[in-house]
């Protein structure tokens, strides 16, 4: 990932080997906490007022990372690759160059130096990623639907759940629509009230009818890190949407 974080020696402690003797295998980060899912926070940048970070964990040990200099334009750098975890079970390292180590901790990643040690002092508390929340307040955009990937559009379907008022507003590839929902996320289960759309006509709605028709249809979700997939009871996923944090 193409950033340039302020983690030289002298905003770090001295360089400690991170892992300890005797790791206690039944109480880590590892396999004690929920730590997969997305990350978001502004690291601190040499030359910029800061690098707004987006690191997404999956249990499959992969990740994907974006990140974007503020007050340098608009663009997005992005990353994807394999983690590892360290023999004590509470850090991960990302296959960037140079590697990039968090340590993981309940909702957080705390970003360490190059030499893995914690960072401390005055700017210690600006190298930390706080996790999201469930799929509530993130851009979902449409990328698989019945199975086939969405072609790309001049605007790409998608949609926002909002929590303060329990709408979801979207767009479906030619209209924008607002609705009620409902959402059980300890049994993963969510389901959409009636959809109101704009009456824009356009040559082929194909793709926003059959958007709209999963939403009414689906009944449950599955969520693994920035992938949502839509589901009706156990049949095969109706839509996939990936997370969109830095737009």
């Amino acid at each position: 990932m193409l950033v340039t974080v302020l983690i030289a020696g002298g905003c770090a402690a001295p360089a400690t080997n991170t892992a300890v003797l005797n790791p206690d295998p039944a109480h880590n980060a590892r396999n004690s906490l929920d730590w997969a899912g997305a990350y978001r926070g502004v690291l601190p940048c040499a030359d910029c007022p800061g690098i707004q970070t987006v690191v997404v964990l999956k249990n499959d040990g992969t990740y994907r990372t974006q990140s974007r200099y503020l007050e340098r334009g608009d663009q997005v750098f992005p990353a994807r690759g394999h983690f590892t975890w360290n023999e004590a079970g509470d850090t991960v390292t990302l296959d960037e160059q140079p590697p990039e180590r968090y340590f993981v901790a309940e909702n957080q990643l705390l970003r360490l130096a190059l030499d893995g040690s914690r960072i401390t002092g005055g700017l210690a508390g600006h190298y930390v990623l706080t996790k999201l929340a469930g799929i509530t307040k993130t851009y979902w955009k449409l990328v698989e639907l019945n199975g086939r990937p969405v072609p790309a559009l001049k605007r790409e379907p998608y949609f926002i759940l909002k929590i303060e008022d329990g709408r979801v507003n979207g767009f479906g590839g030619c209209n924008g629509f607002t609705g009620t929902y409902e959402l059980d996320e300890a049994a993963s289960r969510i389901r959409f009230g009636h959809l109101a759309s704009t009456m824009m006509a356009c040559p082929d709605m194909e793709l926003e009818t059959a958007f709209h028709e999963v939403l009414r249809s689906m009944d449950n979700y599955s969520l693994d890190g920035d992938s949502l997939t839509l589901n009706r009871a156990r049949m095969a996923p109706l839509a996939r949407l990936e997370a969109v944090y830095l737009r």
